[in-house]
Formats: structure tokens, sequence, C-alpha cells
């Protein structure tokens, strides 16, 4: 059970200055978006499949919303909050078309490896080989919050995904995960956490492993309102499998939904005290996706061209505003974790290999 940190150099994201010297009050909002390409984000809809009827029921309907002349354009249609907001008061990184770029170390290249770098700081391609529901041997940035005093039982976790559970070890790390169809539990649910509860098995989601991203969202949210934890982490799940359905159309909505959920998340930090100028938002995804041939696009894995590549949003406290970064670059997911631990002051266990953070100056 070893927590691997990177030796490499996390480029361009939180002044050591501004963040590192205020951390002790930090929050940590780590949000995932399961297989959102890095094209989407940079570019927006992908002209060849909003005019594939094979991918999109209604093209006219799709366009309207979606489609306009530029990148810069249509990507702002589809992340509305992203890219009027964020990238005034943050950074975005990964856009291979100025040779910025996001990787992934795993050589997997599908969810639950993905997941386990992003949590752990390592790629681990000798244990984590599927997404069966293991209990993953290794501990996350969750698992090491939760076992300090200082954040014992204020670190959780939502997902859409009902192998999240397993991903975070949640019955070894005591890290309280609601994922898949969990309900919430407990003593004095909030109405809103009863009428979800209620609505969740009223609602049918087109999967059987994965609820609908609303769910995870309101669930998440509700948390934040009535126990205020320090590090939370938010999984969505619907753009991934959405697009293994081969619906580019509601792979898209599903995206513009989720950008509404961010915006969501971030206005009602600056309405809470406990919140307010006091929270690091972390956002990224698990793999990527293929784009050549063009129906590879529904898939990925390491036979698929293009699925280790990935992007990461920074925002909040202690973030330098550099927008969208576009100069040449290098950097990977097992990096997060590691910076996580550093904003937190959280220690590894004594077999770590200490390792450097994301220095994004």
């Amino acid at each position: 059970m070893k927590f691997f940190l990177s030796s490499i150099s996390f480029f361009l994201l939180i002044s050591s200055t501004t963040v590192f010297a205020q951390q002790d009050d930090t929050n940590i909002v780590l949000i995932t978006l399961d297989g959102f390409r890095w094209q989407e984000l940079f570019t927006g809809a992908d002209s060849l499949l909003v005019a594939n009827t094979q991918y999109v029921q209604d093209t006219a309907a799709l366009k309207e919303s979606f489609w306009k002349e530029s990148a810069e354009e249509r990507r702002e249609a589809l992340l509305p909050f992203i890219w009027s907001d964020v990238v005034s008061m943050g950074q975005i990184h990964g856009n291979r078309i100025y040779g910025n770029k996001m990787d992934l170390t795993n050589s997997m290249w599908f969810s639950y490896p993905g997941y386990n770098e992003i949590l752990t700081g390592r790629a681990d391609d000798d244990h984590i080989t599927s997404n069966d529901k293991i209990p993953n041997p290794n501990i996350t940035v969750l698992e090491l919050a939760n076992k300090d005093a200082r954040f014992k039982n204020r670190v959780v976790a939502f997902g859409s995904w009902d192998v999240f559970p397993y991903i975070i070890n949640e019955s070894r790390s005591e890290v309280k995960v609601n994922a898949g169809f969990d309900r919430a539990i407990g003593e004095n649910l909030s109405e809103k956490e009863l009428f979800l509860n209620e609505l969740q098995t009223e609602i049918p989601s087109p999967w059987g492993s994965v609820r609908l991203d609303a769910f995870t969202h309101h669930f998440a949210l509700e948390e934040m309102k009535k126990n205020h934890p320090k590090l939370i982490y938010i999984a969505y799940g619907e753009t991934d499998d959405f697009a293994h359905d081969g619906d580019y159309e509601a792979y898209l909505k599903s995206a513009h939904n989720t950008d509404s959920f961010i915006k969501e998340l971030w206005r009602y930090t600056q309405s809470d005290p406990f919140y307010r100028n006091n929270t690091l938002f972390i956002i990224t995804t698990d793999h990527g996706r293929g784009t050549i041939p063009i129906d590879t696009w529904k898939s990925h894995g390491n036979n698929i061209q293009g699925s280790g590549s990935v992007w990461l949003i920074v925002f909040g406290k202690g973030v330098i505003t550099k927008g969208e970064v576009i100069n040449k670059g290098q950097m990977f997911s097992n990096q997060i974790a590691p910076t996580i631990l550093k904003v937190l002051k959280v220690s590894s266990d004594t077999s770590t290999k200490k390792g450097e953070e994301m220095n994004l100056n």
C-alpha cells in the first residue's frame, strides 16, 4: 500500500508564495468528468461528429445549440462558465494544438487506472488492470487526509459510477463515499436529501452501473451546505457513458450541464463564509478518447490513439491567473495528488518517496 509522489514538477499552476504560505485553511474541491476529450474542451463541438447522423439524431438542433464558426465561439457555447469566468480567474491546461500537454502515466487508458493515478499520485499497471470492483490496494489522498486529525470525517466523495467505493477503498479508508445508486443516509437528512432519495428510485438511469449526474451533483452540494467538508471529490460520469453509447448529442449536452454544475458549486462556495475565497478547485478527467478514425471517439484504452491525452483546470485560492495556457509544456495526472497533499499539509506514510507537486507560477 504505497503512495508514490511524482518526481516531475507540475508546471505552471499554483504560486508557492500565495497558496502554500496560507494553506492551513484551504479547502479543496476535486472534480472529474469521465472521459471528456480535450478536443471538445478547447475547440467545442466536432464538425465531423455534429454532421454525422450515426451519432446525432437532430443535427439542426445540435448545431443551433453548439455550432459556431470559430473554435473559441464553439467552446464557449458548450462550456460558458469555463470559457467566460474560469478562464479569467484560473488556468486551463492541455491544449495540444499549442503543444501544451497533459498525459496519463498509466498504460491502460481507461477509468479505474485513471482514477487511481489521479487519487494516489502513481500509476499501478501491475495491480489496477481492469474496471472490476476490487478494493484499491493503494492509498488515496482522500484516505491520507481522512487519517489526519485535522480532517477526520471532513473528507467525502460523490460519484456517479458504482466502482468508486472500491477505488477509494471505502472500508479501509473510512472515507464517506456516495456513489452509483447510493442514497443519502444518516440522521437529520435534509428535505432535499429525502427528496433526492425518493426521486433517484423513480427516474431510471440508462446504465446499470452509473446514475445520472444530477443526483451526484445535488447530493454533493447538499453535503457541502450541511457539513462543510474540507476536501470533497465529485466524479461526474455521464460524458463517458453517452460517448460509449455513440450519442454525441447527449455527450455534448451532458458536458454543458456539468459546466453549469461547476458554476453552481463555485457560486455556492463564494456565498458561504466557510468556503469564500478559501477554496481551490481542481478539475480533470480520467482518460481521453479516440479521434482517428472518427468512430474511435466512442472508445478509449491503450489500443485507441489519443486515449492517454487529458487536461487540467484550476481556479480559486492561490491560483495565479493565466487563462488558457498556450506555451509548450508537459504535465501528468500523477502530479495532482502530491499537490493536494501539499496544499493541505498532509504527509504520506513513511514508505513514500516524496516528489514535487504542481508548480503553477
